[in-house]
């Protein structure tokens, strides 16, 4: 989830185009769908992706798959991003999505950028409940934890406490790795400026004090929100505004660094159309690694696609492409990533 009106969570820069504060993102999981997620195509361009579901015209944005892709959680926020909410869905028998819902553990406050951890156990997301005893929420986001339980829902959230989540600041888009290392971002002191992207490694079943991703990856501008491999060999992760290297293309541009030898590369912008003149952000791989999900206020100019609403309903999708977030798919191997990665380049092309 994007935020802070020049990059705070709590206002989020979009209006239609152009960044604002504020916005209320909804988590779904979704039925009535048609389709899982199928081995990526030849096209090299972003395509719109569950039209009528995933896309609506409505805020749309974050994917989030359990391991097996059989269940999914996404966000949908109000025309002036503000306030969270979180559904779900789970692909049923006759390969149709299940109609969203709210789940259990997000009925009430606001919460957003779901992350399902790679073993399907663990979930994280954000949210602006009360903490400690407090009767009134937050005015900051804080990242919270559920346990997978035995009939499937996700448990009772706890708060991650410091040195993850700290008093009177925001944490957002939480994403874990397979040993458990969880990248997020966050304003906090001894950052590049602005924000930054962390991690808190986690050792002996516990996090230890969270480490700026450093100048690789960080700027004095604004970077937002990570999405990191299994196992930490590159990370996606979005930014707002310009970068010193003045490579950026809209308000909020994806960018790619790999892990090599241990060290984060310098950050480079995803080539492929993924980088319009507006908002492109929110977004995750699919656990089979072949696909790059994301969310974006560009105006729609490619084919709508396979319809996902069932039964067929025209209004689910008369606002795409009016500037509020839809959600786009695009091969991750063009970019030399994924298991049917194609060449190792991993920004622009020309």
């Amino acid at each position: 989830m994007v935020g802070r009106a020049a990059v705070s969570r709590r206002g989020r820069p979009f209006a239609r185009g152009a960044l604002v504060a504020g916005a209320m993102v909804t988590l779904v999981v979704i039925e009535g769908c048609v389709r899982a997620p199928e081995a990526a195509p030849a096209s090299d361009a972003p395509e719109l992706y569950g039209a009528g579901l995933f896309s609506t015209g409505e805020w749309d944005f974050f994917m989030a798959f359990s391991p097996d892709e059989r269940d999914v959680l996404f966000c949908r926020a109000d025309s002036t991003f503000s306030s969270y909410q979180i559904y779900g869905t789970h692909l049923t028998g006759d390969g149709t999505w299940s109609a969203p819902v709210v789940p259990r553990f997000a009925a009430g406050w606001s919460n957003a950028d779901p992350h399902i951890s790679p073993d399907g156990t663990t979930l994280f997301f954000i949210s602006n409940r009360p903490a400690d005893g407090a009767a009134a929420p937050q005015t900051t986001y804080d990242i919270w934890r559920a346990r997978r339980e035995p009939d499937g829902d996700w448990g009772v959230p706890e708060r991650l406490n410091a040195p993850v989540s700290m008093a009177g600041v925001d944490e957002w888009s939480p994403s874990v790795a397979a040993n458990g290392d969880l990248y997020f971002g966050s304003e906090r002191p001894g950052g590049r400026g602005g924000m930054d992207l962390w991690v808190a490694r986690r050792v002996e079943g516990r996090y230890g004090e969270v480490e700026n991703l450093g100048d690789s990856v960080n700027t004095t501008g604004n970077e937002v929100e990570p999405w990191i491999a299994p196992d930490e060999s590159y990370l996606v992760f979005s930014v707002s505004g310009v970068r010193e290297s003045g490579d950026s293309a809209g308000h909020y541009d994806l960018y790619l660094s790999r892990r090599v030898g241990g060290a984060w590369q310098r950050a480079v912008p995803l080539g492929h159309g993924v980088n319009s003149r507006g908002s492109d952000f929110n977004q995750s791989v699919s656990p089979d690694g072949r696909w790059l999900y994301f969310s974006s206020t560009r105006p729609l100019t490619v084919p709508v696609g396979d319809r996902f609403d069932s039964p067929r309903d025209d209004r689910t999708v008369r606002g795409l492409g009016d500037g509020q977030g839809d959600i786009y798919r695009i091969a991750l191997s063009l970019f030399g990533l994924g298991p049917d990665a194609r060449s190792r380049s991993g920004g622009r092309r020309t």
